[in-house]
This record gives C-alpha cells, structure tokens and sequence, in this order.
C-alpha cells in the first residue's frame, strides 16, 4: 500500500495519475496547501521541503518527496513506463527532467504572476508568458513525428501533461499548437488519468481546448 500525500495541483496530479496508471494500491490523503497544511510536523517529517506530493511505501518504509524521484521510484516498483535499461530509460528521464526543470518551475511563474497577479509586475508577466509560449513550442516540435515525448507513453507523458492542463492560466490557445493539442486531448480520454486528475478531490472537470 502507496500513502500519498497530495493537492490538486499540477504536481500532485503527476504522482495519482501514475498510481492509477500502474494499478498499485493507494491511499490519498489531502494536504490543503492554502490551509498551509503542508507545514505541519507530521508531513514535514516526510517531506522536509513542505511541498506535496509526498509518498510512503508501507511494504518497503521508504518515505520520498520530490515528484520526479516518487515518479521513478514507482516506475520501477511497478516495472511499467520507464524502461530498466538503456536508451529508452534515458530518454524518458531526459523529458521527465524537461518537465522539472523547465515546464514545472516556469509554467508555475506564468500561474503566479498572468493568473493570480495581473498587472503587478509587467516585466515578469512578459517574461514568463513568452517562456510558456516558448515551452509549448519544444513540445510540439517534439510530438510532431511521434505519438508521445519518449516514444511509447511514460512517466515523462504524465508529467507534462498535468501542467499543459492549465493552459488557460498560461494565456495560451492549444490550437496554436496542434501536437500538443492532439497529444494532449489523446492523454485527456485515458481512464487513468480522468481518475488521477480528481485526486485528492475532484474541483472540476479536465480543460479541453
């Protein structure tokens, strides 16, 4: 049994959609960030840098923060969406580091400073609006001759796609990227991910272009 320690964020999405994905059996239990909920010991013991997702494996006792590392750790418990070895796993987490790197941290910008606080701070509305667009561009290049980013559907394809989810708070139109919109709709249809998506709860339905 998965405890998973979650919000209905783009974050958390990643971790409940790759358990449903996987079939391995879970528990979610909700951590309301703007409760600050995140900040109380019994969480920061396991996850020290206050941010959820958070995940305990009650078979093994490893505790583990940090998306991506819960990502590939359940990954290769479950033996399914990283490869073990070779140029496929590296593919894989070369576009699951993509995502933690660039589309997590900037798209997040985008949702602070387009979304929650317009008209503050001009420069950083342009800079991170043109990062997005920016983003979604690499993306849709990627998916031009391929169904997913790493080839076959992985940890990588539902990393991103929680945080394209929001392509409204980003200010951008889907259908100025027709790749990712195709990809992206195909993603939206999968069981699994319909089920992930209203986890800890569900606040709406998925955004379709």
């Amino acid at each position: 049994m998965i405890d998973l320690y979650t919000w209905t964020t783009p974050n958390g999405r990643k971790v409940s959609i790759l358990l449903e994905e996987l079939g391995l059996p879970y528990r979610a239990h909700a951590v309301d960030i703007g409760k600050d909920e995140q900040f109380a010991p019994d969480f920061l013991a396991i996850s020290p840098n206050n941010k959820i997702p958070a995940i305990v494996d009650r078979e093994t006792g490893t505790a583990l923060m940090e998306s991506g590392a819960i990502m590939i750790y359940l990954a290769d418990k479950a033996g399914a969406l990283l490869p073990a070895e070779g140029e496929g796993r590296y593919r894989v987490l070369e576009w699951l580091m993509w995502q933690m790197g660039g589309v997590g941290p900037m798209l997040g910008q985008a949702h602070h400073f387009l979304r929650f606080n317009p008209g503050k701070a001009p420069y950083a509305e342009e800079r991170y609006a043109k990062e997005a667009q920016r983003l979604y561009g690499v993306l849709d290049k990627r998916l031009a001759e391929r169904d997913f980013v790493a080839g076959d559907y992985s940890i990588a394809d539902i990393a991103i796609w929680p945080w394209i989810s929001r392509f409204e708070w980003q200010g951008v139109a889907l259908a100025a990227y027709p790749n990712v919109a195709r990809w992206y709709g195909a993603i939206a249809q999968r069981p699994a991910v319909q089920r992930g998506y209203d986890v800890p709860k569900k606040v709406g339905e998925i955004p379709m272009p």
